[in-house]
């Protein structure tokens, strides 16, 4: 018998949906619903509301104090400057001799001057930001963009470490660590005296953020098996994120106040405490590193919770002797067995560009929807909402399709739209932004399925690693993001046109990765290698021996 069925075949008398698996399911997917929050929290907290030069109300009557004001043609709108005023000095003394604004004199010839006295903000949205506390405008609106890619720095970091501390480590320590992390250094964000701290502790909160995310999806689908864990890797996790996503916008409209949105963000973190003593380590990882008594005391615990009786023996001895072998040869692994091998580095590169194309899609889309006409609270539930129908779906697609043709559909969707929008009249930008949220759908969807699909294809002893690098290189994609959106300043439809090949090009990358639909996971590198050889699509069960490409790639 193969050893990847060795562990699914020796705990297969827990059976797949107890009482156990029921509060671990339950448990990690409600882990993950701060990830929501912390997330998009940078779309209120760094918001810019209409601003301009504050005009001191000393000897000014109203009038000249609005006169004061130069107005700008911006977006094709006439407002006010945001960044200059006439000269103040000139206008007191226009005042004082009597003159009326715009009747007695031309204050257009009266020279300009910078917000010596700062900003007026207006308060109609947003009641304070960190725009607004900071002033992050005019000359220092660069450090707006810039906070949020100094939280994505954090979550690229913390995609690269996290991964091998989790498969060093433990599962369960780097989960709850990154879940503290998170939770108190949001809720020390809310004393930040300058924008310089407040974007360090934004770093920090970056590398808790995906740690806890990835630490959870890895854990929950070494714990579950059979068709929970394919509910679990695409649709649980995910929609837990939703929720967290959509409950946002629902906090931000009720707490317009930075610090207090802060404060209810944090706040949730103190709930999961208690879940330290329900949430067990993943008795794969203890078994990847030959602590067979831990993994059966988890398993024997586990077994009476579900009301079964477990083996006397659940591991046998030529088994515990094979992991143990395994464990002392394969004592310690890093981001490194990610190259060594053929046939895994060449699925690494393929998983790579596929996350990447996901994330740069996803956040792109997601970065362009919020800059839609409407109610910018509304207009994020509403870019919320739709992944919950695309999170379902990729659970549909993960019950009974391929996993390869249904990641590779997902991302052929998403293109196909990004390429329609071209055609679309501006008369008709209705239909633009359905077909833009259908590019956004087929993003959702992909994602949900690279989790699951990459949590698959490695083993057990490099996995939190595999899934933290890609995660990683996601990271980079929603870092660049923005800059796809700015291709638009050379050209409207660049950005689509760009975003569409890449998809394309990642939709028939995937098609070469080997399926794992039906499948139990594999526990050791060796084993990849045995069922992670990389084929050409038009490969069939019959015409193995001729092997297409797979010579060349191997």
């Amino acid at each position: 018998m193969e050893a990847t069925t060795d562990y699914e075949e020796s705990t297969a008398f827990l059976g797949q949906f107890g009482c156990f698996q029921r509060v671990v399911f339950v448990l990690l997917c409600a882990s993950t619903v701060p990830n929501g929050f912390s997330a998009f929290s940078v779309v209120f907290l760094a918001a810019a509301p209409q601003h301009h030069c504050l005009v001191p109300g000393d000897n000014l009557t109203e009038e000249w104090r609005r006169a004061a004001i130069p107005r700008e043609v911006l977006d094709g709108r006439e407002q006010l400057s945001r960044c200059s005023r006439y000269r103040l000095d000139v206008v007191r003394n226009l005042s004082a001799l009597g003159y009326a604004p715009g009747r007695d004199v031309n204050l257009t010839q009266v020279g300009r001057e910078g917000c010596l006295d700062g900003w007026s903000y207006s308060q109609e949205t947003y009641q304070s930001t960190i725009v607004t506390e900071f002033n992050l405008v005019c000359s220092d609106d660069w450090k707006q963009p810039f906070t949020s890619s100094i939280y994505f720095l954090g979550v690229l970091c913390g995609s690269f470490f996290s991964g091998q501390l989790s498969d060093r480590f433990g599962r369960k320590p780097v989960l709850f660590t990154t879940m503290a992390v998170q939770t108190v250094f949001t809720f020390l964000q809310i004393f930040s005296p300058s924008w310089l701290v407040f974007s360090i502790l934004f770093f920090i909160i970056g590398l808790g953020q995906i740690s806890n995310y990835v630490a959870a999806f890895v854990l929950g689908t070494e714990i579950l098996t059979g068709k929970v864990r394919v509910l679990y890797a695409s649709l649980g996790v995910c929609l837990c994120f939703a929720c967290g996503y959509m409950m946002l916008p629902v906090f931000a409209f009720l707490l317009r106040d930075w610090t207090s949105l802060l404060l209810a963000l944090s706040l949730p973190g103190l709930l999961y405490i208690p879940l330290w003593w329900f949430i067990p380590e993943s008795p794969r990882w203890l078994l990847s590193q030959g602590r067979v008594e831990e993994a059966e005391a988890i398993l024997r615990q586990a077994a009476r919770k579900n009301k079964v009786d477990a083996p006397r023996v659940i591991f046998s001895v030529p088994e515990v002797e094979l992991r143990e072998g395994r464990s002392n040869t394969e004592e310690h692994h890093s981001v490194l067995d990610l190259l060594r091998n053929s046939t895994v580095r060449t699925t690494t590169a393929i998983l790579c560009l596929m996350w990447f194309t996901l994330s740069t899609s996803y956040f792109a889309l997601s970065l362009n929807t919020a800059n839609m006409n409407g109610d910018p609270y509304i207009n994020c539930l509403i870019s919320a909402a739709m992944e919950v129908p695309a999170y379902v779906l990729s659970w549909l697609a993960l019950r009974s399709l391929s996993r390869r043709l249904s990641a590779s559909g997902s991302m052929l969707l998403s293109s196909v739209a990004l390429y329609l929008i071209q055609l679309v009249p501006p008369s008709l930008p209705d239909i633009a932004v359905a077909l833009e949220m259908l590019g956004k759908f087929g993003a959702a969807t992909g994602t949900a399925l690279a989790f699951a699909y990459t949590g698959e294809l490695y083993p057990t002893v490099i996995r939190n690693t595999a899934v933290g690098v890609c995660a990683m290189v996601s990271r980079v994609g929603s870092a660049v993001a923005p800059y796809f959106i700015q291709l638009s300043l050379y050209n409207t439809d660049l950005p689509n046109i760009v975003l569409g090949t890449l998809t394309v090009l990642s939709s028939l990358a995937i098609l070469f990765l080997p399926e794992t639909f039906g499948r139990p996971l594999p526990e050791t590198i060796q084993d990849m290698n045995k069922i992670g050889r990389i084929k050409c699509p038009c490969t069939t069960a019959e015409d193995k021996e001729v092997h297409c490409v797979e010579e060349i790639l191997l």
